[in-house]
């Protein structure tokens, strides 16, 4: 695998409320690689986002024998609170944010390839948006 898009989405019916994350992987042709979608319990909606861009730093380190040393990781969320934050460019006042951006940090050293960070609209972003509304709908 040479050039993988990531779609990250995080919500939460009440903010907290029930939340679930969805994550949607590509490759470069548009095929999918991985749809993901779990409940994450009571969460507000930056968290799920967080919960939902650590899945899929999860998926990258557990697939990480398949991709070549120069693969292109583009992450694409549609919260640009998050993706300015991870990107360094907003503050994270929370300590609960930021924890979860330090275990984004972690994550990423661990997978020692370099990731660009995107913001999209919402309309640009919908499987991983149907990934969280799957998981809301139809719990186990």
């Amino acid at each position: 695998m040479n050039n993988i898009s990531i779609f990250t989405d995080g919500g939460s019916r009440g903010n907290p409320g029930p939340a679930a994350i969805g994550v949607y992987v590509v490759d470069s042709k548009g095929n999918k690689l991985a749809a993901i979608g779990k409940r994450i319990g009571d969460a507000t909606n930056n968290t799920a986002e967080y919960k939902a861009v650590l899945e899929a730093l999860s998926w990258l380190i557990e697939n990480k024998q398949n991709l070549e040393k120069n693969a292109k990781i583009a992450f694409f969320l549609d919260s640009q609170l998050v993706c300015s934050q991870i990107k360094g460019i907003f503050k994270v006042k929370s300590e609960s944010i930021r924890e979860l951006i330090f275990t984004v940090r972690e994550k990423q050293s661990q997978l020692g390839l370099p990731l660009e960070w995107n913001h999209i609209p919402r309309e640009k972003n919908k499987m991983a948006d149907e990934m969280v509304n799957l998981a809301l709908d139809n719990p186990d």
